[in-house]
């Protein structure tokens, strides 16, 4: 549960921008368990004004040819360490999370940089140029059956470790070839960093259970789709994955549904203008909730001191939360426009109504459909995001759902 820097400052976030916002994530969001700052794509590019990610970057290199951050946006890197910026977040009480694509830089092979702890072996001798990223050319891919492969991604995960990095956001390995073998290389690399670092895999388009084994053998997050914007037709998309990953949820080892674009996103943003999120309060309510019953992870994408306060109120919300501490989370009904999941957190029973239509609905269901106990009825039915408490009449339970909205009813 965290921010990330994407959804609102695209590949040219910088420090005070970071120091920002994880000021009012501690202040405002900590003590509801969120606790992460993550710093995404290309912080090695000195002037991200002028380039567009998906060009050839300009980044800063050390003489291994690893990434170091740009000082002209990260002042405080002026030694080549993002240690400061961690140590500052760290004071705050959070996690510091830094992305990276897959593979080794493509001016490290042009420039022939040597390998840190692989005498003889440069970057170009790494490299594997057929096997590039299709959305951003920063890099080759990394051949793993050449001498100095391993160690290559070995000196980047004990630079991260230096740098005091918590979570590493691994870019370009799951789609379609997924790249098991650079994910497993690289995971080999942060057990032998010395630092205990979390591994978040994306992007994943179109992500297969098939590789569930491996994904839980190596990482601990990895996305189940592409990026996630402020479309409620991609949110629509987003329950046939939540459903088929939901039954495979367990600690240590989640998939992820993407980022939440709420609040002011693109300010210098990729995807659209400067603007509020188009998801409408209520879309972004589904949101919340769905997130929380598959249990995905939580990273909020927009400027956070910009935040309405009815979105804050959204993140807030304990009884929802709750939900990411729930088991047997699953979908029951799926019938036209109608969706139905279930949860259970102790001894509380969840069940969420969505309705996707275009229109408001009046929903009546049943107990005996929802899957309900006797005895959690019998303790009342309430409705947790509001708390209101909801009557029931004979086992039904009537209420209104707003187009593309949901009502979480709570029993027990």
């Amino acid at each position: 549960m965290g921010w990330n820097s994407w959804d609102c400052f695209g590949s040219s976030v910088t420090e005070d921008e970071v120091i920002r916002n994880a000021g009012f994530l501690a202040e405002h969001l900590a003590p509801f368990g969120w606790d992460c700052v993550v710093v995404d794509i290309q912080w090695y590019e000195s002037d991200p004004g002028h380039h567009d990610y998906r060009q050839i970057s300009r980044p800063e290199l050390d003489d291994w040819g690893r990434p170091l951050p740009a000082v002209t946006r990260f002042p405080s890197a002026a030694g080549g360490s993002f240690r400061p910026l961690a140590d500052r977040i760290h004071s705050l009480g959070l996690r510091f999370g830094l992305h990276l694509m897959r593979g080794v830089p493509r001016a490290a092979a042009e420039r022939r940089l040597p390998v840190l702890g692989a005498p003889g072996a440069t970057c170009d001798t790494i490299a594997d140029r057929a096997n590039v990223c299709p959305w951003n050319p920063d890099n080759f891919g990394v051949d793993m059956s050449a001498p100095g492969a391993q160690e290559y991604y070995d000196s980047l995960a004990r630079q991260f470790a230096d740098w005091g990095v918590d979570v590493i956001k691994l870019d370009d390995v799951l789609y379609p070839p997924v790249q098991t073998a650079e994910i497993a290389a690289f995971s080999r690399a942060i057990d032998r960093s010395g630092r205990p670092m979390l591994l978040s895999l994306s992007p994943g388009k179109q992500l297969s259970t098939a590789h569930l084994d491996s994904l839980r053998a190596h990482a601990q997050l990895w996305r189940i789709s592409d990026d996630l914007w402020d479309d409620w037709s991609q949110v629509r998309e987003q329950f046939q994955r939540a459903a088929r990953w939901a039954p495979l949820q367990q600690p240590g080892a989640w998939a992820d549904a993407d980022m939440l674009p709420f609040g002011r996103i693109g300010i210098r943003g990729h995807v659209g203008r400067d603007r509020m999120s188009r998801l409408t309060l209520e879309e972004q309510r589904t949101v919340m909730t769905l997130w929380c019953l598959l249990r995905s992870p939580l990273m909020f994408g927009g400027h956070l001191p910009d935040t309405p306060h009815d979105t804050l109120a959204l993140l807030t919300r304990r009884e929802v939360l709750a939900l990411r501490e729930g088991h047997g989370a699953r979908e029951i009904v799926r019938d036209g426009d109608l969706v139905m999941w279930r949860s259970r957190v102790g001894d509380r029973d969840y069940r969420a109504l969505f309705w996707l239509g275009d229109e408001p609905k009046r929903l009546r269901a049943h107990v005996d459909d929802l899957g309900v106990p006797e005895d959690a009825l019998a303790r009342g039915c309430a409705d947790a995001w509001s708390g209101e408490m909801l009557p029931h009449d004979g086992g039904w339970v009537e209420v209104e759902v707003p187009a593309h909205g949901v009502r979480l009813l709570l029993f027990g």
